[in-house]
């Protein structure tokens, strides 16, 4: 199969299609690429036609997620809307254990089957693969890659605490709009990405939430954790966040950069167990120490606000998970899935959606495998997995996820009779 690549030349006329994971994250991403001549687009398709598209371009014995995304560009490429001799595709490559890295061959056998085999795929990866047809990442690019991340996920964190209390609805949608345009402003002017332009910004941005005005209400809080795909992609996970949100709940979903220092972080420990190039070891910890300084500013941007909760640090959640889960447990999510369900109970979001993509052995592994472990640890939590492939029904699984609300409701109603009966008991 012959590879078509992106050349510099296309860069004037193509239009990139980038699938839909994160929504707020890559919107800052696009306006950033953007600025390097990249003209994107967000896909936006979803419904039961992606993924019948996806079935039947994609073998049913591949992980849902490769379906998903493979069947959304598709589905977009068939539905007119885009001049086929102008257009390309982007699509990213872990370069680990995880069948992600071959999703780029998927998705081009796809194109072929399709009769669209002319179509360009870019590959979007840090670990030198598809050399010929990759997106060049350079310092400065990846340097703004990681703040559009740091910058989404604490508007991401700050949204889901401010949403389900709103009482002009769509007030948060509005503002992070808004953020959005303005951050995308200060990127093409070399500005936004100095730790201290993030520490003004997070400031800002975090003051900006705290002034929507909003009646605080008791809800029942609930974790999302699971694959990285499904655990953010409303196409994956059958529109949870939302669903949540009208099931009167508060939804926390753990933010993206953890993941970044994770597999970062990982190379160090690969170097401790197995040994190899001290060069790339003394590189990941300083790209590590980077991070953490992020890390710092959104924290410390939250937590001046106590109606908000932030996030416990990386190297705290690494040491939840010590004698519990090996940290050479490191496929897919690895042992940082297993850490983010402790993080959040002890947080106070107990109710913990798990979700499982079909196909992910390493998700079922770190997530559904540990439940009996962690429940152990912390015998009042209520996790639930749920599993989402092409085969299972919104209804089971939102059925599934109501009866774990139940059960919270429940556990809340007794925790507060409980308490009316302690001062009682003291006299």
């Amino acid at each position: 199969m012959e590879i078509v690549p992106f050349t510099d030349e296309m860069k004037k006329d193509y239009t990139i299609l980038v699938p839909n994971m994160l929504p707020v994250h890559f919107k800052l991403l696009m306006a950033m690429l953007e600025e390097y001549g990249y003209k994107t687009k967000l896909l936006t398709n979803e419904g039961p036609e992606v993924i019948d598209t996806g079935l039947k371009y994609v073998h049913n014995d591949t992980c849902y997620p490769a379906l998903l995304v493979i069947g959304q560009m598709i589905n977009a490429l068939q539905s007119g809307k885009y001049d086929l001799k102008k257009t390309a595709l982007l699509i990213t490559q872990t370069g680990g254990g995880c069948r992600a890295s071959n999703y780029i061959h998927l998705l081009r056998k796809a194109l072929v089957k399709a009769g669209m085999g002319h179509i360009p795929v870019i590959s979007l990866n840090f670990a030198g693969l598809e050399k010929d047809s990759s997106m060049k990442i350079t310092l400065p690019i990846l340097r703004k890659m990681i703040s559009t991340m740091a910058y989404g996920d604490l508007m991401m964190l700050l949204k889901n605490q401010t949403r389900p209390y709103e009482v002009n609805e769509g007030d948060c949608t509005k503002l992070i709009n808004s953020w959005v345009k303005e951050l995308a402003n200060q990127f093409r002017h070399g500005r936004g990405l100095s730790i201290k332009d993030l520490e003004r910004n997070m400031n800002a941005i975090a003051k900006s939430f705290s002034e929507i005005k909003v009646i605080r209400t008791e809800k029942v809080k609930v974790g999302v954790v699971g694959e990285i795909y499904v655990k953010y992609s409303s196409l994956g996970n059958n529109n949870l966040e939302q669903f949540l949100y009208e099931q009167d709940c508060e939804a926390m979903v753990p933010g993206i950069l953890g993941f970044i220092i994770f597999k970062t972080d990982n190379r160090i420990e690969d170097a401790k167990i197995h040994g190899g190039k001290k060069i790339m070891k003394t590189v990941c910890e300083f790209l590590v120490g980077y991070l953490k300084k992020i890390e710092n500013c959104l924290i410390n941007a939250v937590s001046k606000y106590p109606q908000y909760h932030a996030p416990m640090p990386y190297a705290e959640m690494k040491k939840l998970v010590d004698g519990v889960i090996g940290y050479g447990t490191r496929m897919g999510e690895g042992w940082l899935l297993t850490a983010e369900i402790m993080e959040l109970i002890l947080s106070g979001y107990g109710n913990v959606v798990c979700a499982q993509p079909f196909g992910c052995l390493p998700n079922h592994i770190v997530g559904k495998g540990m439940v009996r472990r962690i429940k152990r640890l912390y015998p009042k939590s209520n996790i639930v997995p749920i599993d989402y492939d092409p085969g299972a029904t919104k209804v089971n699984q939102e059925n599934r996820i109501k009866l774990m609300l139940a059960v919270a409701r429940e556990n809340k109603e007794e925790a507060v009779a409980a308490e009316e009966k302690e001062p009682a008991l003291t006299h």
